[in-house]
Order: structure tokens, then sequence, then C-alpha cells
């Protein structure tokens, strides 16, 4: 490791001594043919050498632009704007001798032409603030060449990713990916597998909606990241395949295969991909259970668990003719599981006084499928873009979980309290999904448009705990704990959305308007409950352009978010007598109300202040069972969360071979419960994060990775939950001219991501550590054969997005 680390700082050293380049400004003016300034021209700046872009402009009133900052070197500048031919200029020289260079007058001329006749090129900036969203333009910028798709998204504005593949955006956990419109359905490691295999080459646009508008679900208030991928005509074949092996504690690798075939009439394409993984969690938890005499449990645990992944995805689309596709999709999943635990807990009067012991061995199998059918149809409608499409989905899920337990129960010097105790769980779980949906958008003039859409789905969830016990060696139900759920769903929804733009300003209304019918049924207890509401989700977006350099804006939204058809399963699942999990099926949906003002300057420092309100906000929570002397994890409601805070995104370029973004965030979050299980609960505690990544230019085609994430302790819900931090670093090479590429990586570096855990509960008292097998050294192969340039498929979203992201995968 000493030799690891000694070798990197030399390359980072030697490439900080090679890059001190001398800086310069270029600017000019634009002008029309009666030398009238034109303002709100898009100016590029490229390299003659290779005609990549380096940065972009926008004209000020008065005509003019300027590019900061710029190496000295040979350039070339591009003038675009509607109603105007393109205009390209010759290659000039920024000098060490003249380091502010003042270009010639650009003079524009009126394109004659008719729109229908003239293709025009826009040159976007690499960042661009819009009504309702962030967008990274991936397409052409250099920050992407020779980049996976992960890689690429780590760079995007407030987004992090995780050695455990989370992805996060402005602190927060649960985004929803979205490729080309469509969620993914898959895990987190699953999605970033499935980007680490997409190339830079593939996309077009990054889109960051942290407060979605009505035409998204109403559901989730984490918001969304959709990756959009290019769009071709050109017909043929093209594909990746990709290889990756990772070594922790335990062996763990993935491939991937991915297919395109273009026609003129027809589109086909699939992928697969298949994960092999093992893990090893440690937890340790010191606890004192109230009482007369007070008891002291101190517990350790080691869980061991293998997993297989297969997930897959094929479809087709039908041109019928310019205006008109019809398409059809299947995508699933089939992920099989096996886990061992070996828990042991000693009891006493303190903790260092045990007077018995307690060991539990389990071991499970479970086993999860889904597969999901889309059937598609989408019409133009006119040049300006109007168009309206339908969604017909039908989704089933199977997952099916056995899991079997030995309690055995000692005195202090190893005799028996009483005889070995074996139960059984089998918990089989059916998910039936249908849902439909219409999208129609119209342009109603050159600045007003419209969106609007109904949807419908229908959701049926059937779990049955079946609980044994083994007595004089036969398996006997257990009437005490076994039971069957059954929960049915009905959400009807209707949008709109209304957008105008004027010069400088843009203004978004929308509503979104569902009725929710279910009826959750517990049919052993025979415990019915049934809700029937309406909601409305209010959305306002504002933006206003102050100048070339300065963006602010605001926006509003109304959330709801359900819970997760696990959450709403009432079974317990132990880990030992002492400690359990079950689920809760009188969960209520949770509201939030979302506001954000956000600043941009010079199209790429981004501020953005926040504050956001959830009443019966759905949390993990662990309380005590008195009765048992045991601890157990559950979800409910608690009155109300609030959270305000800021996130402050600055990229800066030390020196010409090194790049560094650097992302600040901080945050109040405060919870409070007038009764939760008998006790008040009201926490409120500041955090911070700060994630710093850098990316450093070896020789061309060869780049290193250094990235560092602090989390500051935070106070989430009956959690404190203390700091975390952990460095990762990484070498990616391009290979058989950039065909290929090989990536070296080391997670956690120092091995010091782990988690610390006590209470946040009146009179319960606890110390809970746990540490996951995080230092992992990965090597990843990946290449990429046929035409690159072919559109790899349709984008679309299906219909049973929101209702998939609720399911165990």
């Amino acid at each position: 490791m000493k030799t690891i680390y000694f070798l990197l700082f030399v390359l980072l050293t030697g490439n900080i001594a090679l890059a001190n380049t001398k800086q310069g400004t270029i600017s000019g003016v634009v002008v029309d043919e009666q030398s009238k300034p034109i303002d709100f021209v898009t100016i590029g700046l490229f390299k003659s050498s290779d005609s990549s872009l380096v940065k972009t402009a926008l004209t000020t009133v008065d005509g003019k632009f300027e590019f900061a900052n710029i190496n000295t070197g040979s350039y070339f500048v591009k003038a675009n704007m509607m109603g105007y031919v393109i205009y390209k200029g010759n290659p000039f020289q920024l000098t060490e001798n003249n380091l502010s260079l003042n270009l010639e007058e650009i003079r524009l001329k009126p394109n004659s032409k008719t729109l229908n006749t003239v293709s025009i090129t826009a040159i976007k900036p690499l960042i661009e603030r819009k009504t309702d969203k962030l967008v990274m333009n991936v397409e052409n910028s250099s920050v992407a060449i020779g980049s996976s798709a992960l890689e690429v998204l780590q760079k995007a504005p407030g987004v992090t990713v995780d050695q455990n593949d989370n992805i996060s955006m402005q602190g927060k956990q649960g985004v929803l990916i979205m490729l080309d419109g469509k969620q993914t359905y898959m895990s987190n490691a699953d999605v970033a597998n499935l980007l680490r295999n997409m190339q830079s080459s593939e996309l077009e646009t990054i889109e960051l909606i942290t407060n979605p508008s009505s035409k998204y679900p109403a559901s989730g208030n984490s918001g969304i990241i959709n990756i959009k991928t290019k769009k071709s005509k050109n017909g043929g074949t093209n594909g990746s395949v990709s290889l990756t092996a990772a070594q922790g504690k335990n062996f763990r690798g993935n491939a991937g295969l991915t297919l395109n075939h273009r026609s003129k009439k027809l589109n086909v394409f699939g992928n697969y991909n298949y994960g092999n993984f093992r893990n090893n969690n440690l937890l340790e938890i010191n606890r004192i259970s109230n009482g007369s005499p007070k008891t002291y449990f101190m517990q350790v645990g080691e869980n061991y668990r293998k997993r297989e992944n297969n997930n897959f995805k094929t479809g087709l689309d039908y041109f019928i003719d310019k205006k008109n596709t019809i398409g059809f999709l299947v995508n699933g999943y089939l992920n099989t599981g096996k886990e061992t635990t070996d828990n042991k807990t000693l009891i006493g009067k303190s903790y260092t006084e045990t007077d018995s012991l307690l060991n539990t061995n389990s071991q499970s199998i479970d086993k999860y499928n889904n597969l999901a059918y889309n059937l598609n149809y989408k019409s133009i409608l006119d040049t300006a873009g109007s168009e309206i499409s339908a969604d017909l989905d039908y989704s089933c899920y199977n997952g099916k979980d056995i899991a079997d337990y030995y309690n055995d129960y000692l005195f202090a010097n190893g005799s028996k309290i009483r005889p070995l105790s074996v139960i059984r769980n089998t918990t089989p779980t059916q998910i039936d999904i249908k849902a439909f949906k219409v999208d129609y958008n119209v342009s109603l003039s050159k600045t007003i448009k419209l969106e609007a859409g109904v949807k419908s789905s229908w959701v049926k969830t059937d779990n049955n705990l079946r609980a044994e016990e083994l007595i004089n060696s036969t398996w006997q139900n257990d009437v005490r704990r076994s039971n069957q759920f059954v929960y049915d769903e009905n959400v009807n929804a209707i949008y709109t959305n209304i957008n105008k733009q004027f010069k400088s300003t843009s203004i978004q209304f929308g509503l979104r308007v569902e009725q929710t019918n279910s009826t959750g049924n517990l049919i052993t207890n025979n415990e019915v409950v049934k809700r029937s509401y309406w909601d409305f989700f209010p959305t306002f977006f504002l933006q206003q352009t102050l100048s070339k350099d300065n963006q602010i804006g605001f926006s509003y939204s109304r959330r709801i978010d359900r819970p997760s058809y696990d959450a709403l399963n009432p079974f317990v699942y132990y880990l030992d007598e002492y400690t359990y999990n079950k689920g809760n099926p009188f969960l209520n949906p949770q509201y939030t109300n979302n506001f954000e003002v956000s600043y941009t300057f010079k199209q790429k420092y981004l501020l953005s202040v926040n504050y956001s309100r959830v009443n019966d906000v759905i949390t993990q929570v662990l309380l005590p069972d008195e009765s048992k002397k045991a601890l157990y994890q559950t979800n409910a409601n608690l009155t109300k969360n609030v959270s305000y805070g800021a996130n402050l995104n600055v990229p800066i370029k030390p020196f010409k071979l090194w790049d560094m973004n650097n992302n600040f965030n901080v945050f109040h979050l405060s919870f409070e419960a007038p009764n939760l299980a008998g006790q008040k609960l009201k926490t409120g505690k500041t955090s911070f994060q700060y994630k710093m990544q850098n990316t450093f230019i070896i020789i061309p085609g060869l780049t290193a990775e250094l990235s560092g994430n602090y989390e500051s302790p935070i106070d989430y819900g009956t959690l404190s939950i203390g700091n975390r931090y952990y460095v990762d670093m990484g070498l990616s090479k391009s290979l058989l001219n950039k065909k290929a590429s090989l990536k070296l990586a080391l997670s956690d570096v120092f091995n010091t991501n782990e988690q610390n855990i006590t209470s946040a509960y009146p009179g319960l008292t606890y110390d809970l550590y746990q540490k996951n097998d995080t230092q992992i050294g990965r090597i990843s192969f990946t290449y990429r054969f046929g035409k690159n340039e072919i559109k790899p498929a349709r984008r679309r979203a299906t219909g049973t997005e929101d209702e998939q992201g609720r399911m165990k995968n």
C-alpha cells in the first residue's frame, strides 16, 4: 500500500509541475449587417488542433463576449443565432506576449432560407439552468471524452456516488434514475453497473430535477436524474461487452452485454447483465433494557450474504412513418440470494457480569423475480413538436424467503437453560401491477407550451407468512405468528403544465390531481384498513436571466410518498429473540412541501437554498419492546420533519491537467412525534457533507482519479448517526483506438467507511457499530463494437415506473 501511495503522489506532483501554463483572455463583439450589436448569440471557442469545444459564452445586450482563463494556444470561434448563418472564424493564436486578445468584429448574415430547409446546430454550454431542472450537456463536451456514463454523472453538480454505488443528489438518497425518460427498475448496484458499461459517446444530456413538475408521478421527494442518449438515423448494428472483477474480503464480479440493430423501419435492442456478489457484515450492539434491575445485552453478529443478479431488457420499435411509432418492451430481473448469520448475545446485570447467553444461527434463501411488459405508441402532431403518446403496462413480481432459526439458550458456564429451539419462516410474496397512461403536449405559440395527461394504476400484493416450529422432529404450524396480508391499491391521476417563455424570464405552472383507493386486509386476524382520498399537487417554477453570467430561479412543489409494499408487510423477521424487524400495515402516506431558490454564476458555479416540510413522515425507527426486553426495527409515521439547507457546487482547474469539483451541502434536520411508542420525540441537528472529486490527465488516454467524502454526525428520527468518511482512487486507460477501456480502482483506501449509531429515542440506551466489506479493489474491461453512432433505443417512460419503485429486488 505504501508503494501505491508513493506512486500516486509522484504522479500528482509531477503533473502539477508540468501544468504551469500561462492563461489569458479572448474577447470580441457580434453585430448584424447594419453594424447593430446582437445579444444572446451563442459563441463557441474551439481548439484548432482537434476542433474540440473549450468554452461557450452568450453575448451581452451590447453584443460583447469574453472567454477568461484560457491557456495559450491556437483556437477558432463559432457564432450561432437562429435566423442567421452560422459563422466560423479563422484560426488565431493566444500567446504569452499577448494574453489579452481582442478579436475582429464578427458580422452575422441573415439566413434567407426557410426553417424547413436549414439545419441549425446550437452550441450549448456545459451547464444550463432551465425552468424546472438543471441540464448538463454531455454531447460535444470535453469533460466527457473517454469517460463512462457513471464517471460523467459524478461530475454533475450536486450528485455523489459512494463506494456502495448509492447515488444521491444534494445529500438525499432515494434518487429516481431514468434512462431516456424510463425508470431502470434496478438496485443501486445494478444501476451503477449499467452506467459503468455505457460510454459518454452515447450520451446527449443529463437532467437533474430536484423539484419534479406535475408531469412526473407525485411520489418521491429526493429528485430525479434523467440520462438521455443520442439520437441517430443511421442503420446498422452496435453493442458492447464488459467484465469486472473485484476483491475485498470476498470476490465479486459482473458481466454485461448490450446489442442494438436499426434499419429504416425497425429498431431492435436488448441488454443483459449478470452479477455475483459476496459480502460480509459485522454488527455489534451494546444495550441496556430498563427494568428492576436493568438488564445488559452485549451482542455480536456476523452476516455473510451471497447474491446472484440477472437483469435484462429487450424490445423493438416499428416506425410506421416519419410521425408515428409503435413499440414493445420487456424487462425484468431474476435474483437469488443465500444468507448465513451467526449471532451471540451475552446477558447479565452489567457489561462485566454475564449470567446467560443466547446463540442464534440463521440460514435463509431468497428469490426475487420480476417481469414487466410495455406496449407503447407515439405520434408527432406538427412541426412545432406537439405530440401524443400512450402506454399499456403489466408487471408481475414473485418473491420467496425461507429462513431457519436455531436458538440455543445457555447459562454462563455453557450448560443448557432449555432445549434447542428451531423455527422456520416461509414468506411467499406476489405483486401484480396494471397501468395505462396518455401524455399530450402542444405548442400554443412560439413562447407558450401546454402539457397534459392521465394515468391509472391497479396494484395487488399478497404476502403469506407461514411460521413453523420443529417439535419432536416434525414441523408444526405456529398460529401465533402465521398470517396473511393482502393489499389492493388503485391510483387515478390527471395533470397539466403550462410554460411561458419571455425574453429573459421563464414561468411554469402545473397541477396534478390524484385519487387513491386502498384496502389492507390482515386475513388471519380479520383486520381491514380501507382508505379513499383525493390529493392536489401544485407546482410552480420561475427562472430569470439577469445577465450572461447570472441566473436565479425559484421552485415549489407539493409531493406524496406512499409506503413501500415491503414496509406495509406486517410480518416479523428475527435476528434473534431480542432483536427483530417487523412491518407496519397501518402506515399513512407522507406529504412534502418543497421550496428552492437557486443561483447560477457563469453557467458553472451553482448555489441553491432549500426548505421542505414533511407531514406524517415515514421513518425507519429503532424502539424498545419492554415486555420482551427486545429491540426492534420498524417504519412509523412521525408527525413532521423539517429540513432547510444550502448546496454549493464549485468546479475549479488548479492546473492544465488537473480538474477538481467541490460540492458542499449543509442542512438542518428536525423530527417531531408527540407519542411514539409512549414517548415524546423531538430531535434537531445541523449537519454538512463535503465531496471532492479530482481528475488528473497523466498522458492522453490515461487518467487518474482521487475522491474524498466526509459526512458529519446527523440525527435522523430515532437514530443519532456518527460521522463517516472515506477516500477512493483509480486509474483509467483507453485502448484499441478508444473502442475499449481498462480501469483499476480501490474504494475506501484507508478502510474507514463504517457506521456508528446511538439512540435519539428518550429512555433507550444502545451503541451500535456496523462494518461492511468496503475496501475493495476492482479491475474492469469494456469493449465496444459496431457503429457507435446508432441510436440505442427510442426514448419513452412506462406507466408502472412509480409502482415498481416500491418493490423489493
